[in-house]
């Protein structure tokens, strides 16, 4: 996470009447103004398989992909695939990718028209994507205010679940869960949420809960208090803790909030780990104004989405995040 905030702070800061988001405060795409009714939303996103099964493969990436536009509270009406694949692998494993990128792109209303390919010796896969919404209604991570609560729409624990897989330790079971977890799309949480009304909002992928919280809390200028207790965990993610499994990139997103995080005594390295979990596909992290907070719990519910309340924003510049275990 450093790493990346220090190579994108030698380019140049890019400026334009029409750019509504850019790059200064690390949201989840960029939104450029076409006229007063209509707004772009634009983002690319793309990884290595996270499953043995291509189709599954296919479905997650570009659920991800996809899942910016819905962070912003937009539509997303067309995309191009991305794709690195290895010149010597068998072509119908590209095809089931392919094919499970199109059904879920499908699934959101969204058109795959085209994209690029180039020989790599790991796949990777993921989606360009373009998406709509009116000027000044989008939301960003920027719009967290004080007193604001946060809501989560999914479980997390991907990240452990899936490198798990890799070392052959996670159960059929469990995994599959996670798949259908992170193969969900965040469409209808979007649309709730666009319905009650937010402050802000950032879906949780690679940095983690604690890593989009904290890019929450820097760009909106407020700190925050996480519950660690009401924070939902996918079914066996725990045990696979125990056993020691855990990403290089959760260590890492551990590191980069150092700074940030302040853990109550008694929260164990493992809660803090999770906590950290280097997220796929994960669910929208929404600041919600608290008379919004029934309302918007209730819509959500009704939309099938197992929704938890997991903190709330508190005034302060210092942009610290306090996790009471």
């Amino acid at each position: 996470m450093e790493d990346l905030v220090q190579v994108l702070s030698q380019l140049p800061t890019v400026s334009h009447p029409n750019l509504l988001v850019g790059t200064e405060t690390a949201d989840d795409a960029a939104v450029y103004r076409l006229n007063q009714d209509t707004a772009l939303i634009l983002t690319v996103d793309f990884f290595t398989p996270i499953t043995d099964d291509p189709y599954d493969f296919g479905t997650i990436a570009a659920a991800n992909s996809l899942s910016d536009v819905y962070a912003m509270g937009g539509r997303p009406i067309l995309a191009l695939n991305v794709v690195g694949f290895p010149a010597d692998l068998a072509r119908d494993m590209l095809g089931s990718v392919l094919r499970g990128g199109y059904d879920k792109a499908a699934e959101a209303g969204c058109l795959i028209a085209g994209g690029h390919t180039v020989d790599d010796a790991e796949p990777k896969y993921g989606l360009s994507v373009v998406g709509l919404v009116e000027p000044g209604n989008h939301v960003t991570n920027a719009g967290a205010r004080p007193g604001d609560v946060l809501v989560l729409t999914k479980p997390i624990g991907t990240g452990i679940i899936t490198t798990g897989c890799k070392q052959g330790k996670t159960p059929p079971v469990v995994l599959q869960t996670a798949v259908d977890t992170m193969a969900t799309l965040n469409k209808a949480a979007s649309e709730v949420m666009m319905m009650v009304g937010v402050n802000s909002c950032t879906d949780i992928t690679g940095f983690g809960l604690m890593g989009h919280l904290r890019s929450m809390v820097r760009a909106s200028n407020v700190s925050a208090r996480i519950r660690f207790d009401q924070v939902p965990v996918l079914p066996g993610t725990w045990d696979l803790l125990e056993e020691g499994v855990v990403p290089g990139g959760t260590h890492r997103n551990l590191q980069a909030v150092s700074d940030t995080v302040h853990w109550e005594p008694g929260t164990t390295e493992e809660m803090q780990l999770l906590m950290c979990d280097a997220q796929t596909s994960g669910g929208l992290l929404m600041a919600v104004p608290p008379e919004n907070r029934d309302m918007l719990m209730s819509g959500l519910e009704e939309a099938g989405i197992a929704a938890a309340v997991v903190g709330d924003i508190l005034d302060g510049s210092q942009h610290q995040i306090q996790v009471l275990s």
